[in-house]
């Protein structure tokens, strides 16, 4: 008889159905959390998978260990007995099911650009599952399953509080992080059903609703924004591409409903004060951030070709966190630092370092006289880093970087079949990828 096919994505119901699993889950994991435990164990199954890495938050890490627990239990059982549904089909225990092993990264995840995907190849991974973060970075290997935790709350409380501080023809704007996006949705339909205007605006290749601390759309025709989640530093990156919008908060733990505000003149002064230093600088240091995937090394090519131009000297520092005692001991030889890891990091705490610590869209805006700065808050300060529509080269997803990106991928392709000392391969990286950090 011939073998089924495994299709990866449709989980099969003897498996949603395991009682031993289901009962595992319910008892090691709060039941409004959907960690897709089955997802990951098929998924596990369908690739075969021998090692798996696992990558979330800290908020999230308490729950690591039960996780692993729970499907490393469930791959033991199997291996003693066959799990059969109705229909009489099974999966036996083979040397395909044996000895999985699971390990857990336990570096600091901010976001989803710290994808350990290098660390798992390092480690022979054969699957990482990255919790709470939807996907950004497209990633060759390994197999990466992205698990977005998506949490339930209390949706009739959010609505009765929208509704009880706005009039009914207002329109609002809703998002949030990937945790909260399907309850905006659900949130959606009493909302125009009682009368609103309702949008919930999207930032390819963010999901709708979406937002990044460093990625927010420009949100026209709606009277107050309305973010779903706790903290606010998501939320502050849509207020900083929205400053003249009125914005608001629902935490979905505290059930607390506020207004938010935020300081945008003293931010553009102190970041302008940076910018204006660096204008009259000669000594650069750019910053490669190397947690996860923060940094890129095409936006890294970028400015250095800008530095060129401009007759300024650099240098470039790996980092994985970027600390003003760190940076402190270049201070005899670097006037000012890019940082291409996080913007954020320079809008919010930039004031704590002893030079200034740039983005790279406010490098540009020092070095190229093309690049504008807003004039007041009728123009916003780009919150645009991961957008596909962003502004300028000052983000990994310009077209420009993308050329650059797929250039060094193909000529890597080729060096790995080439001997570079070759003087006839006119592809070879020594010769093409002079000057690019890679």
């Amino acid at each position: 008889m011939p073998t089924k096919r495994i299709i990866p994505w449709k989980i099969p119901d003897w498996l949603l159905n395991d009682v031993l699993l289901n009962k595992s889950i319910s008892e090691r994991l709060p039941a409004h959390y959907n960690f897709e435990i089955h997802k990951t164990i098929w998924r596990i199954h369908s690739l075969r998978a021998k090692r798996i890495a696992l990558q979330m938050p800290e908020g999230l890490l308490l729950f690591a260990i039960p996780i692993s627990e729970v499907i490393q239990n469930y791959f033991v059982r199997i291996n003693r007995t066959s799990e059969s549904d109705l229909s009489g089909n099974t999966i036996a225990a083979d040397e395909n099911t044996k000895d999985i092993d699971i390990v857990i990264l336990g570096d600091v995840t901010y976001g989803a650009c710290c994808i350990e995907d290098l660390t798992a190849k390092a480690l022979n991974v054969d699957l990482l599952v990255h919790y709470g973060h939807s996907c950004l970075i497209p990633l060759d290997s390994p197999s990466v399953l992205y698990i977005f935790v998506d949490i339930q709350i209390d949706i009739a409380h959010f609505v009765d509080s929208i509704q009880a501080n706005f009039e009914k023809s207002s329109r609002l704007a809703l998002v949030s992080t990937i945790q909260f996006v399907t309850s905006l949705q659900v949130t959606k339909q009493p909302l125009l059903d009682s009368g609103y205007s309702v949008v919930i605006p999207q930032c390819l290749p963010l999901s709708p609703g979406e937002i990044l601390g460093c990625t927010s759309p420009k949100v026209e025709g709606v009277d107050a924004l309305i973010y779903l989640g706790d903290g606010r530093f998501h939320l502050e990156s849509i207020m900083i591409s929205n400053p003249l919008l009125d914005a608001y908060r629902y935490d979905p733990y505290d059930k607390s409903f506020t207004r938010e505000y935020y300081d945008h003149k003293e931010m553009r002064r102190r970041r302008k004060d940076a910018i204006d230093t660096a204008k009259t600088a000669v000594n650069f240091g750019i910053i490669l951030g190397t947690l996860g995937r923060q940094g890129s090394p095409a936006v890294v090519r970028q400015l250095q070709t800008e530095l060129e131009k401009s007759n300024k000297t650099y240098i470039i520092l790996l980092l994985s966190e970027i600390s003003p005692s760190k940076l402190a001991l270049f201070d005899e030889q670097v006037d000012v630092w890019i940082q291409v890891a996080c913007p954020r990091l320079s809008i919010d705490w930039g004031v704590e370092f002893t030079k200034p610590l740039l983005t790279p869209y406010e490098a540009f805006v020092a070095l190229n006289g093309q690049v504008h700065w807003p004039k007041d808050l009728s123009e916003a300060y780009p919150m645009d880093y991961y957008a596909n529509q962003s502004l300028g080269p000052w983000t990994p997803n310009h077209k420009l970087n993308k050329k650059t990106v797929e250039m060094i991928k193909t000529i890597n392709k080729k060096c790995l079949t080439c001997d570079e000392t070759d003087a006839v391969n006119t592809t070879c990286c020594k010769k093409n990828l002079a000057g690019y950090v890679i």
